[in-house]
């Protein structure tokens, strides 16, 4: 090959198949973010003639790069919840794990037998004073995310926001990571008490993306058979004469 370009790109390359997989969780899994691919576009000759089979599947179909989560954000959809909460906006939770903090937006939490806000891993939630522990009473999270109990104010949960092109670290369990001086207070986001955030993958898209993506790989299969059977050809009838 005497040429090669790097492009980012929607269009659904062969190599996708294995992220796009990681579209198909539940629709309603509470915000699953899903993820978006960054494609590197092959150019097999700088001439533009690209005669054998192999040159043409380059030049047909991308090579995933990476993968990136989709940061926008999903439907907040009512729970009656107390200890649910939703965020609008770009903002983080930040939660307390035996590794060191981690970001989440997924504020599907309970309070426990000794009053600790957690999550449904039992990880501390995170506020201005460090884990947020509520006593007993009606519980009043407001939009900046104030904690108070019967009037009395507890604590503020605390939220990020992320500086912009930073892709955070997926670590499972609706976890993720990103470096601190990424981090930025979260000036554009506010809380919503008795809400979640629904995933903000389309089950539809989604669908219709994983059959393209299956169309494609037959395609690509196709054509590097072609290769092979042609590079056999070659090497029967040309290396012997070498």
């Amino acid at each position: 090959m005497s040429g090669s370009r790097s492009i980012h790109s929607r269009h659904p390359g062969w190599y996708e198949s294995g992220a796009g997989q990681n579209h198909h969780r539940p629709s309603g899994a509470g915000s699953y973010r899903g993820q978006q691919q960054t494609f590197q576009s092959l150019v097999a000759s700088a001439s533009g003639e690209f005669a054998n089979p192999l040159n043409r599947a380059l030049n047909n179909f991308n090579v995933l790069g990476e993968t990136r989560t989709d940061l926008s954000s999903g439907t907040l959809q009512a729970t009656g919840n107390a200890p649910d909460l939703g965020i609008e906006g770009d903002g983080f939770f930040v939660v307390q794990t035996q590794t060191g903090p981690v970001y989440t937006r997924n504020g599907n939490f309970q309070i426990s037998t000794v009053g600790q806000l957690l999550t449904q891993k039992g990880d501390p939630v995170l506020g201005d004073q460090g884990p947020i522990t509520v006593p007993s009473g009606p519980l009043s999270i407001s939009a900046d995310g104030t904690v108070s109990v019967n009037g009395a104010l507890v604590d503020k949960i605390r939220l990020v926001e992320l500086a912009p092109g930073t892709s955070p670290v997926a670590l499972g369990a609706s976890y993720y990571s990103a470096p601190d001086k990424a981090l930025q207070p979260a000036t554009h986001s506010s809380v919503r008490q008795g809400m979640l955030e629904a995933s903000n993958v389309n089950p539809v898209t989604a669908v219709v993306d994983l059959l393209a993506i299956q169309r494609r790989a037959e395609m690509l299969e196709r054509a590097m058979s072609a290769f092979y059977s042609t590079f056999n050809k070659v090497a029967a009838n040309d290396l012997p004469h070498v």
